[in-house]
């Protein structure tokens, strides 16, 4: 081949490279650093409620203060929103006024996981149980066998909030759902996959020592009683508790070379903390940045504290009256990065993917121009003018990205909180990091790829 043809080819072709082809040892040591505060991120975030507390925290170190009704907002003021401890949104305000609209991303900070039900307390044969309802998407299988922890709140009827965290710890005990052994699990073994475990079934075992008296339900009362003396609260105060069970695992270096990242909750934490990283090192943007870390989204964003509420339209008309701007100008005038994660191809599986169109691992931040399912139901479906708008900025900024797909037409489908934000006049788009084994109790992604996603949204931020 000659020159000049290698040239046209080059010129013409869209040829994608491993990201690792394109990275100097300076921005691997970068790479390294961001990932290294992310895994420490994603470790103490095992739910919506430790994650918002632990993103003020972040915040308020660089400088973000509650936004209170009628301070003044000035440029570069730094402030958050706190919604029910469960949702957080924050801005900087920039240089231009709202009425150029603003730069927005929005992630969400649930992932599947077990809620205890509201009467979990049970013994049979005695063994004590807590009964469970699982909480998005789940192989139910996946969760069984596996150490599980227990965190969250329960409301006492004196009005007083507990704190609930049980198996963080490494001298903590877990929880474990039993499994049938293979000698004898012929009949469950010829079930379909979603139905060797029945969500009924998914019951956490949390003790086998009985009470020393004459009563009935002992173990059951000893396993209270512990609770009642670690945590003041007796069996009624379920009825007004929020109990998660999620898995027991360490986030951790996946891989020889260190290169992919294990741990529970990737999605969609992994996008929530590119835009926290992003938006705390934000000082004074051309256009108003604003992060939103949101709740629900894996159950459809519904509820207070889900995308569908109110509170960001809340939010957004305090910062725009500030200005005397119209909250419809601005939200026609922004721009939106609905940040969550995509399916990274597996060779394992490739059935189900269409490897041309779909997001691969060390290959940067995964771009869906749409998402939902058969034809494109439940989608808002990105413009041409939205993805060239990425496609430039990723290009002024050495971002490194490709088109993703959420596996084959008719393979299946999902969604994310882009239609929402479409469904607001604000033009949106899905980008975030591709994922393996998503809405695991165990997934993975890589380095490289959690790296250009926060390097793809703090480069957003700071677009004219």
């Amino acid at each position: 081949m000659s020159e000049t043809e290698k040239n046209i080819r080059d010129d013409l072709f869209y040829q994608q490279k491993n990201g690792y082809d394109l990275m100097d040892t300076e921005e691997r040591l970068e790479l390294e650093r961001y990932c290294g505060e992310y895994m420490n991120y994603l470790n103490v975030s095992r739910t919506e409620r430790e994650a918002v507390r632990e993103g003020i925290a972040l915040a308020e170190s660089k400088g973000f203060v509650p936004y209170e009704k009628g301070m003044a907002l000035t440029r570069g003021t730094k402030v958050y929103l706190n919604n029910r401890d469960k949702s957080l949104l924050l801005a900087v305000m920039g240089e231009k006024p709202l009425s150029f609209g603003a730069n927005i991303a929005a992630a969400h900070v649930d992932a599947p996981r077990l809620d205890l039900k509201q009467i979990p307390l049970y013994e049979d044969s005695e063994l004590c149980y807590f009964k469970t309802h699982y909480y998005g998407g789940i192989k139910k299988y996946q969760w069984v066998t596996i150490p599980l922890e227990l965190h969250g709140v329960v409301c006492k009827k004196n009005g007083e909030k507990v704190d609930v965290v049980i198996g963080r710890e490494k001298e903590d005990p877990r929880f474990v759902i039993t499994d049938l052994l293979p000698h004898l699990g012929k009949d469950q073994m010829s079930k379909p996959a979603s139905q060797v475990i029945q969500g009924e079934g998914l019951n956490l075992l949390i003790g086998s020592v009985p009470y020393a008296d004459d009563g009935s339900d002992r173990v059951k009362l000893a396993v209270i009683s512990l609770l009642n003396d670690r945590y003041g609260i007796t069996e009624e105060d379920f009825l007004s508790a929020e109990l998660e069970a999620v898995p027991a695992f360490d986030v951790c270096d996946l891989g020889l070379d260190r290169s992919l990242i294990g741990g529970y909750g990737h999605d969609d934490r992994v996008c929530a903390y590119a835009e926290l990283a992003a938006i705390c090192e934000t000082e004074l943007p051309e256009r108003t940045s604003v992060c939103i870390l949101a709740d629900k989204e894996e159950v459809g964003s519904m509820g207070v504290s889900g995308m569908q509420s109110q509170v960001f339209e809340a939010f957004m008309s305090e910062l725009c009256e500030s200005q005397g701007v119209s909250l419809r100008e601005c939200l026609w005038n922004s721009f939106c990065i609905s940040a969550d994660v995509c399916n990274a191809f597996d060779p394992m599986y490739p059935e189900v993917s269409e490897k041309r169109n779909g997001a691969k691992i060390n290959y940067g931040m995964g771009i869906c121009k749409f998402t939902g399912s058969g034809g494109k139901g439940g989608s808002s479906d990105a413009s041409a003018e939205v993805v060239g708008t990425l496609r430039r900025i990723f290009a002024d900024n050495k971002v490194v990205w490709q088109m993703a797909e959420l596996g084959k037409v008719d393979q299946g489908g999902g969604g994310t909180v882009a239609l929402y934000m479409a469904n607001r006049n604000i033009d949106t788009i899905d980008a975030g990091v591709p994922v393996l084994s998503m809405h695991a109790p165990f997934e993975t992604v890589a380095k490289f790829d959690c790296y250009m996603t926060y390097k793809g949204i703090k480069a957003f931020y700071a677009d004219r």
